[in-house]
C-alpha cells in the first residue's frame, strides 16, 4: 500500500468544506476521484450517500440542496462521469440551487496524448456553472494547502451567493491515490490547518432600499389596480414576505404553484389560484369584454422565476397593451435580487434589485396599509366562483368517462399532513397543479425542476427531497410525495435505487397513460400520420422494476382505492408507488369539459 503524503491537502479542502457550511456530499463512484472520496469517508461530521449513476447522482444532490437550502458537494472521477452531471448542473444553474461539482481528473502530463479515461475536463460545463477553477496537481507545501483551503471556502460562498447555483472544481491528481489518514498527519500541522480553515469567514450584507426609492414605489403603488405575480421561489421566507406585502397593499397574488403562498398556515383570501383556469378565456377576448375590463390592472409587480401557466403569461402580455382605460398598463415591476432578472415577455418597465425580504423590510415601515378596492374584491370573487365550478365540475365526472388526471391534485390537496413535501414532475403534472391544486392551510413544501424544465432526474430529485428528512440515516419528519408521469418515470428508474439504500420515505403518485400526455394537448395530436414521434407509446409495466428495487406497487382502479391507498403508504413509510392508468383522449376531452364549465360560469356571473 502506497500512501501519497502530497495528498494531504485534500483533507485541507475536505475540512474547508465543512467549516464553510457543507454537511452533506454525494460521491458517484471512481478510481481518480479515491483521494476526495476517502478524505469525505473518514470525515466524523460529514454526511455521505454513495450513488452508482452520476445523471442519478447529480439530481439527487440537487434535491438535496434544494430541501436545505444548502450547498451540497458532489465528487465523481474523471473521463464521461462529470459529463452525466450535465443536466443537473443546468437545472441547478437556471433553478438556483447551489451545488459543488469537484470532478477528479488526469494530470496535465496526461492530457491530450491518447490516456485512458481522459477527456478535456476544464471548464467543462461552461456558462452553466457560476465559477469554475482547475486546480494546480496536490503537493504538501504550504501555499497549496492555504490554496485548497481558500478555495474550498470561496466555492461555498459563490454557490450560495445571489443568485444561487453550482460551481465547478476540476482537480487533476497523479498516482498513487490514497491520501494519508488523519492519524498520518502531524497534529501541530493539522491543528494549524483547522485554526486557518476556521477563520475563513463570508458575510453578505442586508440590503434596504434608499428613501427615494421607497418613496417612489410608493408613489406608484397606492391607490392603484395592482396585481402581485409570483412564479416559483426557492425560499419559504421570501412568500412569507410577498404576503405581508399583499395584505398591506390588498393586492391579489396571482400564485404559482411552486410559489408556496397556496400553502400557508393561515389561508389568504387575497391568494388567487384559478387564474390559469379562466385567464385561457381572457386572453381570447379585448379590453372591451366587461369582464375582461374589471380584471386589468394597472400594476403589476412580479417575484420569482417565469410562471408556469402560459394564460398568466399572455394576460401579462395583454395587461401590457390596454388597461381598463384603453391605455397602456402604468407599470410592470419586476423584484428582483440579482442582474439576471426574468423577463421572458419584455414587459419589464422596471426592475428592482432586491430580494422580497429586504423590499418588505425597507417598506415596512412607510407603507400604509389600503382598503381593499373594488378591483381586488372582483378578483376574490372571480377566484371563488371559479374554484366551486372546479370542485363541482370535477366531482361530477363519471368513472365510465376515465379517471381524470387533474382529480390526483385536490385529491393531494385533501390528503397531504401537515409539513408534507410534495414534489411535481413536469410536462403534465406541474400543469394540472397549476389549474387545479387549491389553496390549503397547511404547511406544504412544494418543489420542482422548472430551471430548464426538463423530465430527466425527476425521480432523483424527489429522492435527494426525501434525504432531507434523514439525520445521521435515522428517518425523521414528514412524507415526501412525488407525482410524476410515465415517461418521465422511466427516464430516471435508477434514482429508486438511492430510495432502497437510505430506507427513505417516499411515495411516488404515478400517472401512467402510456406516453407523453402532454402531446395531446399540442397542434401535434392533429396530425395522426406523425403523431406516433410524439405520443412515445411504450407499453411497459412498471411494477415489476417497483418490486426490484424494494418499493411496493399498487394500482389505484378508482378514486376510494386511490384516497386508501396513498392514505396507507404516507403511514406505513418506505418506498411506494400508487399508479393510475388514464386515458389521453379521454383526459384531453374532460380538461375541455372542466375548463369550460368555469368559464361559463366566469361570464354568466360577472357580465
Amino acid at each position: 500500500m502506497s500512501i501519497n503524503p502530497d495528498l494531504k491537502v485534500v483533507l485541507t479542502f475536505v475540512e474547508g468544506l465543512w467549516q464553510s457550511g457543507v454537511h452533506d456530499v454525494c460521491i458517484s463512484p471512481g478510481s481518480r476521484s479515491t483521494p476526495l472520496a476517502i478524505a469525505c469517508a473518514r470525515h466524523p461530521s460529514l454526511r455521505v450517500f454513495t450513488l452508482r449513476d452520476e445523471r442519478s447522482a447529480g439530481f439527487f444532490a440537487l434535491g438535496l440542496a434544494r430541501a436545505q437550502g444548502r450547498a451540497v458537494a458532489l465528487i465523481c472521477t474523471s473521463g464521461t462521469a462529470p459529463a452525466n452531471y450535465m443536466p443537473a448542473v443546468i437545472e441547478a444553474y437556471y433553478s438556483r440551487v447551489p451545488l459543488i461539482v469537484v470532478t477528479a481528473d488526469r494530470p496535465p502530463e496526461l492530457r491530450g496524448i491518447g490516456s485512458n479515461q481522459t477527456v478535456d475536463q476544464v471548464k467543462l460545463y461552461g456558462s452553466h456553472v457560476k465559477w469554475s477553477v482547475d486546480m494546480p496537481i496536490p503537493q504538501d507545501t504550504k501555499i497549496l494547502d492555504a490554496h485548497a483551503q481558500a478555495i474550498a471556502a470561496r466555492s461555498a460562498f459563490v454557490a450560495l451567493s445571489s443568485p444561487s447555483g453550482p460551481v465547478h472544481i476540476n482537480w487533476p491528481f497523479r498516482e498513487p491515490l490514497l491520501p494519508p489518514s488523519n492519524s498520518d498527519v502531524d497534529q501541530d500541522a493539522a491543528a494549524s490547518r483547522e485554526g486557518a480553515i476556521a477563520a475563513v469567514s463570508a458575510w453578505e450584507p442586508e440590503r434596504r432600499l434608499p428613501e427615494g426609492i421607497v418613496q417612489d414605489l410608493l408613489q406608484t403603488f397606492i391607490g392603484r389596480r395592482g396585481l402581485i405575480v409570483c412564479g416559483p421561489i426557492q425560499h419559504k421566507s421570501d412568500g412569507d414576505a410577498i404576503a405581508k406585502l399583499a395584505d398591506r397593499l390588498h393586492y391579489p397574488i396571482l400564485a404559482d404553484p411552486l410559489s408556496g403562498l397556496r400553502t400557508l398556515q393561515d389561508e389568504n383570501e387575497l391568494v388567487i389560484d384559478t387564474y390559469d383556469v379562466f385567464l385561457r378565456e381572457v386572453v381570447k377576448r379585448d379590453a372591451t369584454d366587461p369582464v375582461v375590463a374589471r380584471i386589468l390592472p394597472e400594476v403589476i409587480i412580479r417575484f420569482g422565476q417565469p410562471p408556469t401557466s402560459k394564460a398568466l403569461g399572455q394576460f401579462l402580455k395583454m395587461a401590457s397593451v390596454t388597461n381598463h382605460s384603453g391605455g397602456r398598463a402604468t407599470h410592470h415591476i419586476v423584484i428582483e435580487e440579482d442582474a439576471w432578472w426574468k423577463d421572458p415577455y419584455f414587459l419589464a418597465t422596471d426592475v428592482v434589485h432586491i430580494g422580497p425580504r429586504d423590499l418588505w423590510a425597507s417598506l415596512d415601515g412607510t407603507c400604509p396599509n389600503q382598503e381593499m378596492s373594488a378591483f381586488s374584491r372582483d378578483w376574490i370573487s372571480l377566484n371563488q366562483t371559479v374554484r366551486e365550478s372546479l370542485d363541482e365540475a370535477i366531482a361530477m365526472v363519471r368513472l365510465e368517462d376515465g379517471l381524470f388526471e387533474g382529480r390526483v391534485m385536490t385529491e393531494l390537496a385533501d390528503i397531504l399532513p401537515d409539513g408534507s413535501q410534495l414534489c411535481v414532475g413536469n410536462s403534465m403534472p406541474i400543469r394540472d397543479m397549476d389549474s387545479f391544486f387549491p389553496k390549503v392551510s397547511k404547511n406544504i413544501t412544494v418543489f420542482g425542476n422548472r430551471g430548464a424544465s426538463g423530465i430527466d432526474g425527476v425521480v432523483s430529485t424527489a429522492v435527494g427531497i426525501a434525504a432531507n428528512q434523514l439525520r445521521d440515516f435515522a428517518q425523521v419528519g414528514k412524507p415526501t410525495v412525488l407525482v410524476i408521469g410515465d415517461l418521465s418515470f422511466y427516464h430516471d428508474l435508477n434514482g429508486l435505487l438511492a430510495a432502497k439504500e437510505y430506507a427513505l420515505d417516499l411515495v411516488i403518485v404515478l400517472i401512467h397513460n402510456d406516453g407523453g400526455g402532454i402531446f395531446s394537448f399540442l397542434p401535434q395530436a392533429s396530425q395522426s400520420d406523425v403523431f406516433s414521434y410524439f405520443s412515445t407509446s411504450h407499453g411497459l409495466d412498471f411494477e415489476p422494476v417497483v418490486h426490484m428495487y424494494g418499493g411496493q406497487f399498487t394500482k389505484a382502479r378508482n378514486w376510494t382505492d386511490f384516497r386508501e391507498s396513498l392514505t396507507s403508504a404516507i403511514a406505513h413509510g418506505g418506498l411506494h408507488v400508487v399508479e393510475l392508468r388514464t386515458d389521453r383522449e379521454e383526459n384531453v376531452a374532460l380538461h375541455d369539459s372542466i375548463f369550460a364549465n368555469a368559464t361559463e360560469a366566469v361570464w354568466h356571473d360577472f357580465s
